[in-house]
C-alpha cells in the first residue's frame, strides 16, 4: 500500500493557466476536469473553470489545482492550498481520515463521489485543509 501527498493549489479562474504554466516548466501530463464535465456548475460563467486539475511528470513532479467557485469565500493568499493525500487502498485512506478527523472540522465527509471511490475534505485542528481520496483512473476519451 502506498499513498502520495500532493500540493493542491487554489485559484479563482486561473487554475488552467497555472497548470499549463507548471506543465511547461516541469513537463508531464496535464489532466483537467471542468465544473461542466463533472455536472457541478453552480454559476453558468464558471462552467469551463477547473474543478480538478493535475500536472504529473515521470520525474515525480505532481501538483493539483482548482478554481474556487464564486459561492465559496476566497482571496489570494488567504486559503492558497490544500494538502491532498491520495491512495489506492480505501481501508488505508479511511484509517488516515479517521485519525485526521479527530478535532477537525469536516467540510465534506469521506464518502463515494462522482469522481472518486472515496473523497473527503476536512480542516484539522491546526487550520490545515486536507483532501483525502482513493485514486480513480481518468479516461479523457
Amino acid at each position: 500500500m502506498t499513498v502520495s501527498t500532493t500540493p493542491h493549489l487554489n485559484f479563482r479562474g486561473q487554475a488552467r493557466a497555472a497548470l499549463e504554466f507548471y506543465q511547461s516548466v516541469f513537463g508531464g501530463d496535464l489532466a483537467a476536469i471542468t465544473y461542466a464535465d463533472a455536472g457541478a456548475v453552480t454559476v453558468a460563467d464558471e462552467a469551463d473553470q477547473i474543478m480538478w486539475g493535475q500536472v504529473s511528470s515521470e520525474a515525480g513532479f505532481r501538483v493539483m489545482a482548482y478554481d474556487v467557485p464564486a459561492h465559496t469565500p476566497w482571496e489570494p493568499g488567504a486559503n492558497p492550498f490544500f494538502v491532498s493525500v491520495r491512495g489506492a487502498d480505501a481501508e488505508e485512506v479511511t484509517g488516515y481520515w479517521k485519525n485526521l478527523a479527530d478535532g477537525s472540522a469536516i467540510a465534506v465527509p469521506l464518502a463515494p463521489a462522482a469522481w472518486a471511490p472515496l473523497y473527503g475534505m476536512l480542516t484539522d485542528r491546526f487550520g490545515v485543509t486536507w483532501v483525502l481520496d482513493v485514486e480513480a483512473r481518468w479516461d479523457a476519451s
